[in-house]
């Protein structure tokens, strides 16, 4: 099923299901993650291409196999994808597995809406959210933001997890 998610719709975001056709734009998508990390590095343009293609298919192979009952979804703005949010609703918590906006995307409001969203989705079943995030990832002060906290450091990356806050008690 594809959730529509109130404050991303507010952006007119909208969600539908990865198909073998998005291949070529969930590389590129990996790819503009990368491009800072690699840019001091002293390959070629074509060299780079052929590093951040093997470590996409990598990647996607990795959480196929990993999260196989995961919702994997293409976030789109006015017909044209501009990101990915790849999600796994565990019997204890949600889990992000990814989420990634295009650069010209970016810095609009539209991860904080999605985040919001994903974790009004996991407070309706309360759950936890949880995500690994690159230490060096800027989106780590908007996670921080919204109240996620560090459970567990994994090297590069730290383990965040939000939990909704709980009910009132009469």
């Amino acid at each position: 099923m594809i959730p529509r998610y109130q404050r991303a719709a507010a952006l007119g975001l909208t969600f539908r299901a990865i198909s073998p056709e998005d291949t070529g734009f969930l590389s590129r998508l990996y790819a503009s993650t990368r491009e800072e990390e690699l840019a001091p590095a002293p390959w070629s343009d074509d060299e780079k291409a052929a590093f951040l293609e093997m470590q996409f298919q990598a990647q996607h192979s990795h959480y196929l196999k990993h999260y196989p009952d995961a919702m994997w979804l293409i976030i789109e703005r006015a017909g044209q994808p501009v990101g990915r949010l790849y999600l796994e609703h565990w019997p204890r918590e949600h889990r992000i597995i990814d989420i990634a906006l295009m650069p010209d995307a970016r810095g609009q409001g539209m991860g904080a809406a999605l985040l919001a969203d994903v974790m009004d989705e996991a407070a309706a079943s309360s759950k936890a959210l949880s995500i690994h995030v690159e230490k060096t990832n800027p989106a780590m002060r908007l996670y921080k933001r919204l109240g996620f906290e560090t459970v567990e450091d994994k090297g590069v990356y730290d383990l965040l997890i939000w939990r909704p806050p709980a009910p009132d008690k009469p």
